[in-house]
């Protein structure tokens, strides 16, 4: 294979400049995320078995854009110029997620080296270049063979789980500093067993409540497993938005009180405090008691991923009846609505910076002593800006330097509040498959060509490598 040629030099210190940011405390962490399977490709090669997503890319109509992730930015191939690229940037460290179906190709069972030798060689590339790495151990792209044994709705897939952070950790601990179980266990729950909308597919509703516990099993596991395997600092990536009452009856109140026990508590509360919320607990299969005790063992960190707030209120007329292009059931015990007043992303979401330190005051409050240092692992915007040939191929993302810039100062407002926040990762380091979107939506700092794979550093990538200039790497 041709070596791939070398990253482009970033561009200079944007036009648009906001003022400089409030300084961080020495010590914080700046960082980038992806995920294996957005990113990757190289979906049949050296082994990888497929995953959920392979198949589901595969169904007319699940994808709207139509496309697949067999090539997407071919990382796989070209993660030194990638890791280049992060160095250039100067973030103290890289979240990524590895495969499970390119370490365990049937999710069980035989280990395939080859696999597990790409991450080898990905930790060894990022602490030459003085990038911490941070691997996430399941991004959503379970093995197909596990799914078709059921998936996340059988009790077993957390045993399997944890034999297979096992076997990661054994050959990774040495190297990495701290470790991230799952991603974002709702949004498997909820998208890909609740409504369809992602894979594997499937419409159970509040069905699918087996399958959040039997992630949270996982994740409690997977800490055991990771912890004897000499594992340093261990946490969770967990989508978390606060929730604002849309009315003021009664009905109101209950619907978001409720829409926030569904995406918030439901999956912190077992972790942070070793109990459902009320009424919960029964709704959940096997010895739930027994296995909260595993769930709810002690973490190093927590981790959040933060987008923006909901606006929920009682069902009602007026409510909207998708959400950033996903069809919600018409009988939901609650209703969303839009937030209005407030510029929007390509995706459709508003843009709340404040919402930030809303949700992350909320949780200090909420969980008190239980609660750990937290990262924010993802916080970012897609927005489609594209090379301009008139000005020698630059991408000027003005738009995305704004949205950071405005959380960054809502962040460090809260860490002022007493809220202990210890880093920071922007969603994402590269442009890439935005999972049921397709290629229609490009979150990355560098804008990949997908013909030919060319990657060119936004203005937002020269402006955050100013402002980690600026504040320091922490490591």
């Amino acid at each position: 294979m041709t070596p791939p040629t070398p990253p482009p030099t970033p561009p200079p210190t944007p036009p648009f400049t906001p003022p400089p940011l409030p300084a961080f405390p020495p010590g914080f962490l700046w960082g980038v995320s992806a995920s294996a399977f957005q990113i990757e490709g190289a979906v049949d090669t050296d082994g990888r078995g497929p995953s959920v997503w392979d198949a589901f890319t595969k169904e007319p109509g699940r994808i709207k854009d139509g496309s697949r992730a067999d090539v997407t930015t071919d990382h796989y191939h070209r993660y030194r110029e990638d890791v280049a690229l992060m160095a250039r940037l100067g973030v103290g460290a890289y979240r990524f997620s590895v495969s499970w179906s390119r370490v365990q190709p049937a999710g069980t069972g035989p280990v395939n080296q080859r696999g597990l030798d790409f991450y080898d060689r990905l930790v060894d590339e990022l602490c030459a270049a003085g990038i911490a790495p941070v691997p996430t151990l399941f991004h959503w792209d379970t093995p197909l063979a596990l799914e078709e044994r059921g998936g996340w709705l059988e009790r077993d897939t957390a045993e399997r789980f944890a034999a297979y952070a096992s076997v990661v950790a054994e050959r990774l601990a040495d190297r990495v500093p701290r470790w991230i179980t799952l991603n974002e266990p709702a949004e498997v729950t909820l998208l890909g067993y609740g409504l369809g909308e992602h894979a594997p597919g499937k419409r159970l509703v509040f069905d699918a409540l087996p399958v959040a516990h039997h992630q949270l099993l996982a994740h409690g596991r997977a800490v055991e497993a990771l912890r004897a395997a000499g594992a340093r600092e261990i946490g969770i990536a967990a989508s978390h938005s606060p929730v604002r009452t849309a009315g003021g009856t009664d009905e109101d109140r209950g619907a978001a009180e409720l829409y926030d026990t569904l995406m918030n508590r439901l999956f912190a509360d077992p972790v942070l405090t070793g109990a459902y919320p009320e009424g919960w607990a029964e709704l959940m299969p096997g010895p739930v008691a027994d296995d909260l005790k595993k769930i709810s063992a002690p973490l190093d960190w927590y981790g959040i991923n933060y987008y923006n707030p909901a606006l929920v209120g009682a069902p009602a007329p007026d409510a909207v009846t998708s959400l950033a292009g996903i069809a919600l059931p018409p009988d939901l015990p609650f209703g969303l609505h839009e937030i209005e007043g407030h510029e929007r992303t390509d995706f459709g979401w508003p843009v709340v910076p404040e919402g930030l330190h809303e949700l992350l005051v909320a949780f200090r409050e909420r969980y008190g002593a239980c609660l750990p240092p937290l990262f924010i692992t993802e916080n970012g915007c897609s927005y489609g800006d594209e090379p301009d040939p008139e000005a020698g191929g630059r991408v000027a993302d003005v738009r995305r330097i704004a949205f950071h810039d405005g959380h960054l100062r809502t962040l460090h407002r809260a860490m002022a509040d007493g809220v202990d926040v210890r880093g920071y990762f922007i969603w994402s380091i590269l442009d890439n498959f935005e999972w049921a979107e397709g290629y229609r939506q490009r979150f990355g700092l560098v804008h990949v060509d997908y013909e030919t794979l060319k990657r060119t550093p936004k203005d937002s990538f020269a402006w955050y490598r100013d402002v980690i200039r600026g504040a320091g790497d922490g490591r």
